[in-house]
């Protein structure tokens, strides 16, 4: 029998039994109470609350803008619609690097206001000291480590990170910095599958990756890239299991019609 199947409600420490028993573990994002309804009824494991909301929420082109308080109202607006997965939210940005202490207040923050049960950051070596605090605090924390969508204006592009020897070791290093401190998982983003293995490979906690290959505990997309709500995004790591783009317009083509030419409300849909 599978770990996952067994759990009335997924937590760290289910996530862990299911990394020790080599058993999947699937995680997708959600914004909103209908969607998290949804995916939770589906039995997905984790559900994370995105800073990806900044992009296919409110229409910018980075992660950056969103605020603390508009990542409290997502999670929870999440919240509210689980009763198994285990709900992760991001930090956005601002709210934890290079301080400690805030830090810690965004997390209580979250922990509070939205129900949620463990939060995620950016960064390796440089946020030991936030991730400390925050754990030491009983707020789990999942790490980020790879492309950090947060880092952009630093990285200045999208594409794959540590392809080059050094930028590799750094990330296998900071992986275990995030291990020792106290992370329950990892997520890595857009490197290269056999990096990604190593890495595995070398940590005893659960990693997830988006980009990065088969070789690790668990896969990530944000949910509007893989049920295709979002038109011409299609990365090479992309599994679209939905056109819903097409779908939801051909909807309100037939409404708009059937509104124009009279023919809806028919008579069995009036009072």
């Amino acid at each position: 029998m599978s770990v996952h199947k067994e759990v009335k409600r997924v937590t760290t420490h289910v996530i862990q039994e299911m990394k020790n028993s080599g058993e999947k573990i699937a995680m997708l994002t959600a914004y909103d109470y209908s969607t998290a309804l949804i995916l939770d009824e589906a039995g997905i494991d984790i559900l994370l609350v995105g800073d990806s909301a900044s992009n296919v929420m409110a229409g910018h082109e980075t992660t950056l803008p969103i605020t603390l308080d508009q990542m409290i109202y997502h999670a929870a607006s999440v919240v509210r619609g689980v009763s198994r997965a285990l709900v992760v939210v991001d930090l956005p940005f601002g709210s934890y690097q290079g301080n400690s202490k805030e830090a810690l207040q965004s997390s209580i923050r979250i922990m509070k206001e939205s129900g949620g049960h463990a939060v995620k950051l950016e960064g390796g070596a440089e946020v030991r000291e936030s991730v400390e605090r925050i754990i030491s605090a009983g707020v789990p924390v999942m790490g980020h480590l790879g492309l950090t969508p947060q880092s952009i204006y630093k990285f200045g592009t999208y594409t794959v990170r540590a392809k080059e020897e050094a930028e590799a070791n750094k990330l296998i290093e900071d992986a275990l910095v995030l291990q020792e401190a106290g992370c329950f998982a990892l997520v890595l983003e857009k490197i290269p599958a056999e990096l990604a293995k190593k890495v595995t490979e070398q940590l005893s906690i659960p990693v997830i990756g988006i980009g990065a290959g088969p070789h690790v505990d668990g896969q990530v997309l944000v949910v509007n890239d893989l049920l295709g709500i979002t038109k011409g995004f299609k990365p090479r790591f992309l599994r679209q299991y939905l056109n819903l783009y097409e779908a939801i317009n051909g909807a309100v083509k037939s409404y708009i019609g059937d509104v124009k030419s009279k023919d809806f409300p028919n008579e069995k849909e009036q009072y």
